[in-house]
C-alpha cells in the first residue's frame, strides 16, 4: 500500500520560511517523479513544484520560482519543499504526489499523478 505523509506545515509571518517533507512508503521511490501541489480555500488545486525521478531536474510554477526549492533524498524516500520569503497568498493546503514509475513527462497536471498525501496546512499571516 502506497503512503505519502506530509509534515512541516504551520502558521508563520510573511517573509518567514518553512520546510515541508513528504515521506513515501510502498513504492520504489527513486522511480517516481514527485510533485508538490497546493489548494487555497475556494480555489482549485494548483501545481507548485516537481522533481524528475531520473535527472533530479526541478520544475516550478512561476508564482513560486526563486522562493521555493524542491529536493529529494532517495535513500530516505523523502521529498522536500523549502519555502522562503513566504507571502499571504502562499496560504494553502500543500499536497505531495507521485507520478510513475519511469515517466518521461514532467507534468503540471494533477490528474497525471498516481498517489497523493493527505496534505499539510501552511498559513502565512500578513
Amino acid at each position: 500500500q502506497v503512503q505519502l505523509v506530509e509534515s512541516g506545515g504551520g502558521l508563520v509571518q510573511a517573509g518567514a520560511s518553512l520546510r515541508l517533507s513528504c515521506a513515501a512508503s510502498g513504492l520504489t521511490f527513486s522511480t517516481y517523479t514527485m510533485g508538490w501541489f497546493r489548494q487555497a480555500p475556494g480555489k482549485e488545486r494548483e501545481f507548485a513544484a516537481a522533481i524528475n525521478w531520473r535527472t533530479g531536474t526541478p520544475y516550478y510554477a512561476e508564482s513560486v520560482k526563486g522562493r521555493f526549492t524542491i529536493s529529494r533524498d532517495n535513500a530516505k524516500k523523502t521529498v522536500f519543499l523549502q519555502m522562503n520569503s513566504l507571502k499571504p497568498e502562499d496560504t494553502a493546503v500543500y499536497y505531495c504526489a507521485a507520478d510513475g514509475p519511469y515517466v518521461t513527462r514532467m507534468v503540471r497536471d494533477a490528474a497525471a499523478y498516481d498517489y497523493w498525501g493527505q496534505g499539510t496546512q501552511v498559513t502565512v499571516a500578513s
